[in-house]
């Protein structure tokens, strides 16, 4: 949609973004700007032209800048965070249009709500922000000489507050962590090898002043991480996992918030393989850690907090050979559990295990949450408007609650009891990758995640199944990968 946003206050814009509320009469700098009265013909003519992320385009008849309306919905329900959706709606407006430069004009119409109601022009410009930057991702990549790509123009925004300009700055900011993770989930699997993966996150850490080293090879046999050895031994490219480090100018003696995620790079299934269509889309059963990836650029390069922040992605790609691991293996972790593979499409929480046990080993973290697209049963309990948390911690939890409303990432916590524990006991090992029965399926990924975290250290789990991807368009996010939890886990080491 656009090749880059940019804010400069300098620009000559050609055209401008004017708000109105439903109901209401149009204030005095909008006025300023309905050269030839269409602007007020509009609203006079249909109260559907202020419905909440409206925006209808005018071009005024005496050849004055063009001019796009952005309906506010009812002042006494105005929500800043709708400015996100309305962002997005503005950027493909924008985009139809052909226009290039455009200069914010909502400040007028801002004025009308009550003292209570007033929005922080800076909250203002973040939504906006990164509903533009979210609106403008796409993933032209691999056209080839069959296809005729489009030429994205670069766009100039030009505010009406320094503070608006800030928070339209760090909106943006935002949006690129999530389309980070939007790009790296639609790399196809031939390119999006395990060590690729690893190499994309040297580059990004090498980019935003952040560490990164890799575990492979020998290395991960030395460290019993058996889970991703056994995972990823069926196939030609060998598992590894990657470790980021963010460490600030100040505060480096706080204990690190620690990111895991799930980076399974392709999952066929394993010897349990899928069936039907099963395989399709399996390129994003990597999105919980391209999720986490997102949000260490946000980290580094945003919001730049004073406290070490720490990602572990276990990345693997389960295949198909006479190396595979099979149905009734035990595997023995490095914490001393052992597990009795019934499944071997239950692969995600095997690797996420090695993670986990290094984080509380290694990392002495604050607290550790994991990421990963991990059950189905999630999609079956919540559908896409929220993901599965849970959570060993109330407090831990809450965080998470708070940043989703702030992000509009959303997460539902569900319950993490030892009642749970019991449908994962093995008969022959510590207990089972998959248990037997589809009762409490999303609980059980989370019951089994819980041997790998030691006593005392607080930890959240986000199953993130129904929200990595949507078939149609929601809200500035168009149909594919979402980047969901990227600007959820950068908000939560925020808020700290």
């Amino acid at each position: 949609m656009f090749s880059s946003i940019k804010v400069n206050a300098r620009s000559k814009p050609k055209a401008v973004i004017v708000g109105v509320f439903k109901g209401q009469s149009l204030d005095q700098d909008t006025k300023s700007h309905d050269s030839d009265g269409s602007i007020a013909a509009l609203v006079k003519g249909s109260d559907s032209c202020a419905d909440t992320g409206s925006v209808t385009t005018l071009f005024p008849s005496d050849g004055h800048q063009a001019v796009f309306v952005l309906g506010l919905g009812d002042k006494s329900s105005f929500d800043v965070a709708s400015l996100r959706n309305a962002g997005g709606a503005l950027g493909r407006a924008i985009s139809k249009a052909g226009v290039t430069s455009v200069e914010f004009a909502l400040s007028g119409a801002m004025s009308k709500l009550s003292k209570k109601a007033q929005v922080n022009p800076f909250d203002a410009g973040t939504m906006l922000g990164e509903g533009f930057g979210l609106v403008s991702w796409s993933y032209d990549d691999l056209r080839g000489t069959a296809t005729t790509v489009t030429k994205h123009p670069a766009l100039t925004l030009t505010g009406s507050h320094a503070k608006f300009d800030d928070g339209f700055k760090r909106g943006l900011g935002f949006a690129e962590g999530s389309n980070i993770a939007r790009t790296l989930s639609q790399t196809p699997p031939n390119i999006a090898t395990p060590m690729w993966m690893a190499n994309e996150c040297k580059k990004i850490a090498r980019n935003s002043g952040m560490k990164c080293t890799v575990m492979s090879g020998k290395k991960l046999e030395d460290e019993k991480m058996t889970g991703l050895i056994n995972v990823g031994k069926a196939s030609e490219n060998g598992p590894c996992l990657i470790r980021m480090e963010y460490t600030p100018a100040r505060g480096k003696s706080k204990a690190p918030i620690v990111l895991v995620g799930k980076t399974m790079t392709y999952d066929s299934g394993g010897l349990s393989i899928k069936i039907s269509g099963g395989m399709v889309g399996m390129k994003r059963d990597k999105d919980g850690g391209c999720g986490v990836i997102g949000a260490m650029h946000i980290i580094a390069n945003v919001i730049k907090p004073n406290r070490p922040v720490i990602a572990l992605l276990a990345a693997a790609e389960n295949s198909i050979s006479d190396e595979a691991y099979r149905p009734d293996d035990v595997i023995e972790f490095r914490n001393g559990v052992t597990v009795e593979v019934t499944n071997t499409d239950a692969e995600g929480r095997l690797v996420m295990a090695d993670a986990l046990c290094w984080a509380c080993e290694k990392e002495s973290p604050e607290f550790v949450v994991d990421m990963a697209t991990l059950t189905g049963g999630v999609v079956v309990a919540l559908g896409s408007p929220f993901a599965g948390l849970w959570s060993n911690d109330d407090a831990i939890a809450q965080k998470f609650i708070d940043a989703g409303q702030q992000t509009s990432e959303r997460v539902w916590r569900l319950p993490l009891d030892p009642e749970y524990s019991k449908l994962m006991k093995s008969p022959i090992a510590d207990i089972l990758n998959s248990a037997p029965v589809r009762e409490a399926h999303p609980i059980q990924g989370a019951a089994f995640l819980e041997h790998f975290v030691d006593e005392g250290v607080k930890w959240a789990h986000v199953d993130i199944a129904g929200t990595h991807a949507t078939k149609s368009a929601k809200g500035p996010i168009n149909p594919g990968p979402t980047g969901f939890g990227a600007r959820l886990l950068a908000q939560v080491v925020e808020n700290g």
